[in-house]
């Protein structure tokens, strides 16, 4: 445990392997922060109950919001913001994700577990954890609650969205939108739902960067 740490993190999913890349351990590795990862399929389910050790609640990581504002960074300026680094107007990014998205998330927010990756999903703090909506869904029994989607808004892709919805260039905004939540889908061991139309995307995406660097 580290110094200030009120929680002990843990993660829970297929694999340890696959959990070891998973975007939401980021902010806590900056941090030094140890996470358990959890890959049996019984441990979403036991760690619903409420369950501690020696007073620290347990917390995962894929579920509610998280708050690493007490725990200093290894590197105390990975978090500063460069000189020449612009502020992302948060609100106008978030509501044009939210807008391009519409009812495949059910909420779209900034993120404090991310360092690196542009994007992660997350389950609301009242209810099932991804990884139990993941596995009661291979069995058709899942409630089909949509994750929430949050955004690094330090990196280039949120920041291009920024950009775009500014510009009212509504095309990119809705294929980088697209992207953003495909990406943390294949992340999360998952398959986009629409694998024909995330190639297609991706594709786009990938002309139009070539067309402005030509």
């Amino acid at each position: 445990m580290k110094a200030n740490q009120t929680e002990i993190y843990y993660l829970a999913g297929e694999s340890a392997e696959r959990l070891k890349s998973n975007p939401k351990l980021e902010a806590a590795r900056a941090r030094g922060i140890e996470v358990l990862l959890l890959s049996d399929p019984v441990d979403a389910f036991w760690t619903m109950m409420p369950s501690g050790f020696e007073g620290k609640p347990l917390k995962s990581l894929s579920k509610g919001e998280v708050d690493f504002g007490l725990v200093a960074p290894l590197d105390d300026k990975k978090d500063e913001p460069k000189a020449d680094e612009a502020k992302t107007d948060e609100a106008a990014v978030i509501a044009a994700v939210k807008g391009a998205l519409g009812e495949r998330v059910s909420d779209v927010r900034a993120s404090q577990r991310l360092a690196d990756s542009p994007a992660c999903l997350v389950a609301a703090r009242q209810g099932p954890d991804l990884e139990i909506e993941r596995l009661l869904s291979r069995q058709n029994r899942g409630a089909g609650i949509k994750p929430i989607l949050e955004l690094n808004m330090r990196h280039a892709l949120v920041k291009a969205i920024a950009g775009a919805a500014r510009d009212s260039h509504e095309a990119d905004v809705n294929d980088l939108s697209a992207l953003l939540l495909e990406q943390a889908q294949i992340l999360d061991g998952e398959v986009p739902d629409d694998p024909a139309a995330f190639a297609a995307r991706l594709n786009r995406l990938v002309v139009r960067g070539l067309g402005a660097t030509a």
